[in-house]
């Protein structure tokens, strides 16, 4: 099945080559182009694409407010929106607030052509980009400490979880894989697959991204201290 892309972002140069880029490949098409983050969602709506690439700035309406009207929309749940970041330090904000609102990872602009490809399908597939060394960062220093109005799921409604599904979705939140958890739990990657899937269903995640953010945010797991 072909994996359907919107870009979003305000460089024309940037969308160019990113539309060469993905055309290429016989896996994924670009199916549309935005801007600024209201033409995004416009679109988003339009086209029903299975993942937008979407730039965190942009003059006017920016990534940020697109990415939250994205993931809050029943008729969008399909769609996983892929954020493009510089990783600057005046953007952890905005991006632990995208993470919260439900975008499924962060690839900096400066990666490889091979690694942004399977960035794409690696969130349409249903998974999330939450290794990078800077979203650890982001986690630890934003999303470990919510406003109680920032909560996706309160402690107890974790109660509705198996010990074995807490112990998956903790070991998923330190950022490893499924593969990990399955060598860490002496258990088949396809056992773990399961658990995680269950664990995103009964408190409502989104996708694993999500999964993550409820566990800091829930107190499942607490995340270190920043470095002083």
């Amino acid at each position: 099945m072909t994996i359907r892309v919107l870009l979003a972002d305000d460089q024309a140069l940037l969308r160019a080559t990113f539309r060469i880029l993905i055309d290429s490949c016989d896996d994924m098409e670009v199916v549309g182009e935005a801007t600024d983050g209201d033409e995004a969602v416009g679109l988003a709506h339009t086209l029903g694409p299975d993942v937008v690439l979407m730039d965190i700035r942009m003059p006017g309406s920016d990534g940020l407010g697109a990415t939250t009207a994205i993931c809050a929309d029943p008729d969008l749940s399909g769609t996983r929106v892929l954020i493009l970041t510089t990783f600057e330090t005046d953007e952890y904000v905005a991006l632990a607030l995208a993470l919260r609102a439900g975008a499924s990872g962060f690839l900096g602009k400066d990666v490889t052509a091979d690694v942004l490809l399977d960035g794409i399908r690696t969130v349409s597939a249903g998974e999330s980009l939450l290794s990078p060394l800077a979203t650890r960062s982001l986690i630890t220093r934003f999303l470990a400490t919510p406003t109680p109005a920032d909560r996706l799921a309160a402690p107890e409604h974790l109660a509705t979880l198996t010990s074995r599904e807490r112990q998956v979705m903790a070991l998923a939140a330190e950022g490893r894989s499924n593969d990990e958890i399955a060598e860490s739990l002496v258990v088949s990657p396809l056992t773990v697959r399961t658990h995680v899937h269950r664990a995103m269903t009964k408190p409502g995640a989104r996708d694993r991204a999500q999964l993550v953010v409820i566990a800091y945010q829930s107190g499942l797991v607490q995340a270190p201290p920043p470095a002083s």
